[in-house]
């Protein structure tokens, strides 16, 4: 994450979960993530899970009640820490861990803790590690699938959504004043397929997930919110042999 990435999210923190786009977001790819995941409670209870770019929690938060954990992880502070506010009341996950950190090393000992004992797990691997709105932000997608693979379980997968690059008009998912910290306006089908198989991914598929109606500005650069429009968002899985 770059400076502008980390400087923009925490400054939004506070107003992050008041977004009715986020929100709706948030619980279009829960859906779509259970829909990829086991379908035997019994089985999914005992999966281990990796949230990266977490934010404010809203996925790692929706997913914890039907896995065995979440490691809940963002580089910005003021995410991590509304994420830890919400964790202190009384009715919270007990089974999330939030980390504020730029995850680069699969063997990074922050990750190595374990949400449940809260016990370091030398070598702590993931069933499934999952990432929302995320990639879009980032510049680097083979550097992040390097360490995500790294991050996975033998047998284990990866599933993250984002919207797709659908053309020009993918740009307007964004208003002109938070285009800093977009590394590009969305994602390429062909693109993340690649990036997963050469991270060492098998079984790689690319999905439409859901679609999401969104407002958005009358004009670029005008600060008018007004039509709406339709952003397909996929859903990108693979899985470590």
């Amino acid at each position: 994450m770059t400076d502008a990435n980390k400087a923009r999210f925490n400054a939004e923190a506070a107003q992050w979960d008041s977004n009715p786009d986020i929100q709706q977001a948030t619980r279009l790819a829960h859906k779509a993530y259970l829909s990829h995941l086991p379908s035997d409670p019994a089985i999914l209870s005992t999966y281990d899970i990796l949230d990266l770019g977490c934010g404010t929690g809203l996925l790692s938060l929706a997913l914890a009640p039907s896995v065995r954990s979440v490691t809940a992880v963002d580089a910005a502070e003021g995410m991590i820490g509304a994420l830890e506010a919400k964790l202190t009341a009384e009715d919270a996950a007990k089974n999330v861990l939030p980390i504020c950190a730029m995850l680069e090393d699969p063997d990074d000992e922050r990750i190595a803790v374990d949400p449940v004992t809260k016990e370091k797990v030398t070598g702590r691997r993931f069933d499934v590690v999952v990432s929302h709105l995320v990639l879009h932000h980032i510049l680097d997608l083979r550097k992040l699938f390097a360490t995500i693979f790294g991050c996975v379980k033998k047998g284990g997968k990866v599933m993250v959504t984002d919207f797709e690059n659908f053309g020009p008009e993918a740009r307007k998912f964004h208003p002109e004043s938070k285009m800093d910290g977009v590394e590009r306006h969305g994602i390429l089908r062909d693109e993340i397929k690649t990036v997963l198989e050469e991270a060492g991914f098998v079984d790689v598929k690319i999905e439409t997930a859901f679609e999401l109606e969104k407002q958005i500005e009358t004009e670029p650069g005008s600060g008018v919110m007004g039509p709406t429009m339709v952003f397909p968002f996929l859903i990108c899985e693979g899985t470590k042999l």
